[in-house]
């Protein structure tokens, strides 16, 4: 059954408004969305459903979650499209499907029930909708992740986190698990990307005001946001949510529409956003991607300092918990672990 397309329609001018994000676009016959994929035909707005851009059995690390079910896998899926135009997109060719002529993903047609079946036969206790942006198929999204809740398994959302409220409203009650992009902290920044920051600053409270497990992503992207007062700001802004969210600052390299110069983030920039981090007082932060010597991927206790998960990429080599404890001083580690 198909839920609800999210949406509203102006009885005077008859022209629809997408309520997916926080764009709200206002769309008439033939008009496609920011997104360049939720698009205005009939009179009815067409949106993604009953296919996918990737279909895959992902290491729960991969996305990255450290502090929820690690070492589990999740069968994660993507249709196309995103309501951002990034610049140092790293999945570009399915992202901007729809605004750039050279990305080239393609849809194959895969059922929700498919979907609940393989993840049942794999042994796996999460869906992440991940890949491209979320948003831009939602409906479609909620409804896989409405199957797999009926079944007991987690829903899981990798999202750009520029939420409208009526999206929220959608998603908070299917997922479990999120990890959100704070790209930078500015609205010049923002809107260069093709979006704002106060929605994003929004999404992330609510979502983790509502109970679900939220980890936080920053791209470190040299000139852009990776300024000692930049990286501050996104780090106390984590911090003033909670102390306990993981924040996983990522390096960055030339890709898409980027010059290729520098090829990658500094080393020095990636330390600096770690030292940023635990001055804010959090607890969790960690390196992405190849940062040049900088490997911040173990988690330890944050009351004794015990090595309790030890990482390598998207591997993990060791994991000491005793029932989501330290087994050392017994303090709770934050996250889901059951």
């Amino acid at each position: 059954m198909r839920p609800d397309i999210m949406m509203t329609r102006d009885a005077a001018t008859g022209k629809v408004q997408c309520l997916a994000c926080a764009h709200h676009c206002r769309l008439g016959e033939g008009q496609a969305g920011i997104c360049g994929v939720r698009r205005v035909v009939h009179g009815d707005l067409q949106v993604p459903w009953g296919e996918v851009s990737g279909l895959a059995l992902d290491p729960m690390e991969k996305k990255p979650l450290f502090h929820f079910l690690p070492e589990e896998r999740v069968l994660s899926f993507g249709t196309l499209g995103c309501n951002f135009s990034c610049a140092f997109c790293q999945n570009w060719h399915c992202s901007q499907v729809g605004k750039d002529p050279l990305a080239d993903a393609r849809m194959q047609p895969c059922s929700a029930e498919r979907m609940i079946e393989l993840a049942k036969n794999h042994n796996v206790r999460a869906i992440a909708s991940t890949y491209n942006e979320p948003l831009v198929s939602i409906e479609w999204t909620a409804y896989v992740l409405t199957l797999a809740k009926a079944e007991g398994i987690h829903g899981c959302l990798v999202s750009n986190g520029f939420f409208s409220e009526e999206a929220l409203a959608c998603l908070t009650p299917l997922v479990s698990a999120a990890n959100l992009d704070l790209k930078c902290f500015s609205d010049e920044g923002y809107r260069s990307l093709g979006g704002r920051l106060a929605p994003v600053l929004a999404g992330i409270r609510a979502m983790h005001a509502a109970g679900v497990w939220i980890e936080v992503t920053t791209l470190v992207v040299p000139g852009f946001n990776d300024s000692d007062s930049e990286l501050r700001q996104i780090a106390d802004f984590i911090a003033g949510v909670s102390p306990d969210i993981p924040w996983h600052v990522s390096a960055y390299f030339s890709t898409y529409k980027m010059p290729a110069e520098p090829e990658r983030t500094p080393p020095e920039r990636i330390a600096a956003a770690v030292e940023r981090g635990r001055q804010a007082g959090l607890r969790f932060v960690y390196t992405g991607n190849d940062c040049g010597g900088v490997r911040q991927e173990d988690t330890l206790c944050p009351q004794c300092g015990q090595l309790l998960i030890a990482r390598r990429g998207f591997l993990v080599r060791q994991k000491h918990l005793d029932n989501g404890r330290c087994p050392r001083c017994q303090h709770p580690l934050p996250g889901v672990f059951a």
